[in-house]
């Protein structure tokens, strides 16, 4: 089978992953994959076998990692050849005992090290490295080379002119994308298709990334920017999330299939997977590819053709689908620490989540006290926890350069939800002589995000290179001294474009319906979700403190008896009431804002346990 003329009539089918398919095996991730082509062939075999058997018609060399560079890390840079060689062989055995038609491709990963003019490696070096290795694969008999999951334009490049240098096969280069629709140095697709294109590519790909959908939404501006490109798609079974220690991917077989049949219809030529998909998601992708009449399937979050330009459409946050979707959200603040350590934080961040938290929200120099930036809390939350947060970006203290300066870097870092505060002020915190200078209120800040930043702009009206998706958050009182103005606060946000609110904490579940009244009586439906705060008592001193001293905060008398008559069980107390308080206002809230007092993540654990039950 010719790889060019069989695609030229019909949308061949590859396999699926090989690295989660070992993992399942009890491969650490610490292990040189590769070198199992060795050490067990007949697990790499195996894997190769099932995904033929599922239908795949290409299957892929477990020789990914299988460079100089990555080999080395391992102590196996002598072996290279070797271990390509048997990549190769292991296959072709396969193939041979299952008496079918099936592509041989040799799988060319990334060098893992940056290389000119990003890093110190010379492009020359690279390309040897790739020459390396792919004369490796060819000479062992493979029918094409697959360059993979690129995100550096000048390393495929090379890639490809390693391989046009060593050996006439067919050469598919692939590259990933961010979740902004994006390579991590920031390239779009269009550009992407048209170098590799240029870069003499016999076929165009993208794989890894995200979730079908997305990379359907990535294939159709690939196609539009190389109408004649032959085109290869396998996508991730969604994005990988962090469940009880293990990674998880959302994506089921039956989806996979589903998207097989849109695949094909946007110009695809070559469809499989990639992480997180299994024999059963090609299975699914082999039975729909082979179906003769197409089912009826529901896009969703895709564009359609007329909407498609070269600025990529951006993916809603997760809790923007959850709130659209109208399930009940919890979120949850927490403070940065005041000093180096994060131990504490990661561990309560942990508790959270496991107990059921959707978001973390990290406050920013709360009390004007000085503390780590919140931008690196979220960052590291994130990515050691796995749980997505809210950064708290006050305006207090920034003017326009330092605003749109760290709304940047919020974004670079993949902080995606945004609570825009005025913030407290210096003269009550650590530095009382610090600057509390600002150019921008909240509501001006609203309208720069979404007006501004998320259409691609700043402040000035210059281009930012692409469009942002923040998804922008505001406070709400919803036990206003004066209800007239906290009603201009909230209708001058709105027209802003804010997307949700966060309230101050509340103690009574009819305090939302009130201002909410007092809103849509004058201005028409409040459709924004709501979140309100939620923040447990711990004790009578505790709750005499907020009830007489912060203001915004009403704490009812029978309220206040409970928590007194408890004494010791103040706490427990506190716990109860928040639960019942919680129950009781999901006729008009969209979840909750739990806002833990002295670090106790214990009672705010506990109270999410109970209102998930």
């Amino acid at each position: 089978m010719n790889l060019l003329e069989t695609i030229s009539n019909k949308t061949l089918l590859a396999d699926g992953a090989m690295g989660t398919m070992l993992h399942a095996r009890g491969v650490g991730f610490d292990k040189s994959f590769d070198e199992l082509n060795l050490t067990n062939p007949a697990a790499v075999a195996e894997i190769h076998r099932a995904y033929i058997e599922a239908g795949a018609e290409l299957i892929i060399t477990n020789t990914f990692s299988a460079n100089r560079f990555k080999l080395t890390k391992h102590g196996l840079q002598d072996d290279l050849v070797e271990i390509n060689r048997a990549g190769v062989e292991l296959a072709k055995r396969v193939v041979a005992a299952s008496f079918k038609d099936v592509l041989i491709a040799g799988d060319v990963g990334p060098l893992g090290v940056r290389i000119a003019p990003y890093g110190r490696v010379k492009l020359e070096e690279a390309r040897e490295a790739f020459a390396e290795q792919i004369k490796a694969l060819a000479d062992a008999g493979a029918d094409l080379i697959i360059i993979e999951t690129f995100s550096d334009l000048y390393e495929v490049g090379e890639a490809i002119k390693a391989s046009k240098e060593v050996c006439n096969l067919p050469v598919i280069a692939s590259v990933t994308f961010t979740r902004d629709d994006r390579t991590l140095l920031g390239d779009d697709p269009a550009k992407v298709a048209t170098r590799i294109a240029d870069a003499g590519a016999d076929v165009i790909g993208v794989n890894c990334s995200g979730g079908p959908s997305q990379l359907l939404r990535i294939l159709k501006q690939m196609k539009q920017a190389v109408p004649n490109g032959k085109f290869w798609v396998k996508p991730n079974a969604g994005w990988p999330e962090q469940v009880s220690g293990r990674i998880m991917y959302p994506a089921d077989a039956e989806y996979f299939g589903e998207y097989a049949l849109l695949f094909r219809e946007a110009g695809a030529n070559i469809v499989g997977g990639c992480c997180g998909t299994t024999p059963q998601h090609i299975s699914a992708m082999k039975k729909t590819l082979e179906s003769a009449v197409r089912e009826s399937i529901q896009e969703i979050s895709i564009l359609p053709e007329d909407e498609i330009t070269s600025e990529p459409a951006q993916q809603p946050t997760q809790l923007a689908q959850k709130l659209s979707n109208q399930k009940f959200s919890i979120c949850v603040e927490m403070d940065p620490p005041r000093g180096l350590s994060t131990h504490k934080l990661l561990a309560g961040a942990s508790l959270l989540h496991d107990s059921g938290a959707d978001v973390i929200n990290v406050a920013d120099t709360p009390m004007a006290r000085m503390r780590m930036s919140a931008w690196a809390v979220c960052d590291l939350v994130q990515r050691q926890i796995g749980v997505e947060t809210t950064l708290h970006f006050p305006t207090r203290g920034r003017n326009l350069l330092r605003v749109q300066g760290d709304l940047l870097a919020a974004h670079a870092l993949g902080i995606r939800n945004i609570f825009v505060v005025m913030g407290d002020p210096t003269s009550i915190g650590d530095y009382p002589e610090a600057a509390d200078n600002y150019d921008l209120v909240p509501s001006g800040l609203i309208k720069l995000i979404k007006q501004g930043f998320n259409m691609g702009v700043d402040h000035s009206g210059t281009s930012i290179g692409q469009p942002t998706n923040f998804f922008v958050g505001a406070a709400l009182n919803l036990c206003p001294q004066d209800m007239e103005t906290e009603v201009k606060n909230l209708h001058r946000k709105i027209k802003a474009g804010v997307d949700f609110f966060l309230t101050q904490p509340i103690y009574r579940k009819d305090d939302g319906p009130k201002l909410i009244e007092a809103y849509e009586s004058k201005h028409g439906k409040l459709n924004q979700p709501i979140l309100a705060g939620i923040l447990p008592l711990v004790s009578a001193k505790h709750a005499n403190f907020l009830h007489n001293e912060v203001p915004g905060v009403f704490i009812p008398d029978e309220t206040l008896k409970r928590i007194e008559s408890a004494g010791d069980g103040a706490a427990k107390a506190g716990v109860e009431l928040a639960v019942d308080l919680i129950q009781g206002i999901k006729s008009w809230a969209s979840g909750i804002y739990m806002m833990p007092q002295f670090h106790r993540y214990d009672l705010v654990s506990e109270i999410i346990v109970n209102v998930k039950e």
